[in-house]
C-alpha cells in the first residue's frame, strides 16, 4: 500500500453551539489540514497521485472555507456544529469526490485547530 500526504492552510472563525465555555464565543483559528492519498498501484510513471493535481483540488475546498465564518458556510450554518471533527469529515468529502477513481482513495483527513490540537476523520473501510 502506497500513502501520499500533503498539507494546506486557511484561517477561518467559527463558534461551537451548544458548547459551555469560550469557544461558544466566535473566535478564529489558523487551520492547517493534512490530506491522505493511498492506493495499492502506482501509475504509468510511478505516482500515486500527482501533487500538482492533489494541491489544487484541496486549495478550491481551502478557498470555500478561507476567511470565513464558518458557522455561515453549509452545512455548517445549521445542520453541522462546525467542530474540528465535521469540519476534517466535510473536507474529506469535498476532495474525496475529484480525486478518488478506483485506484486511489482519499481515506484521512486531519485538521490543526492549534499547533497542538487536531481531530482526524477516517471513514470505516
Amino acid at each position: 500500500m502506497y500513502e501520499v500526504m500533503i498539507e494546506e492552510e486557511f484561517s477561518a472563525a467559527h463558534a461551537l453551539r451548544g458548547y459551555r465555555g469560550k469557544c461558544e464565543n466566535l473566535h478564529g483559528h489558523n487551520w492547517k489540514v493534512e490530506i491522505y492519498v493511498r492506493g495499492e498501484r502506482l501509475d504509468d510513471i510511478g505516482m500515486l497521485v500527482d501533487f500538482t493535481h492533489l494541491k489544487k483540488v484541496t486549495r478550491d475546498v481551502m478557498r470555500l472555507l478561507d476567511h470565513q465564518n464558518l458557522n455561515e458556510i453549509k452545512p455548517f450554518d445549521v445542520e453541522l456544529n462546525p467542530s474540528s471533527e465535521h469540519l476534517a469529515g466535510f473536507i474529506l468529502d469535498k476532495v474525496a469526490n475529484q480525486i478518488n477513481d478506483g485506484r486511489v482513495q482519499v481515506y484521512k483527513v486531519r485538521v490543526w485547530e492549534t499547533p497542538s490540537t487536531s481531530a482526524t476523520y477516517q471513514p470505516a473501510p
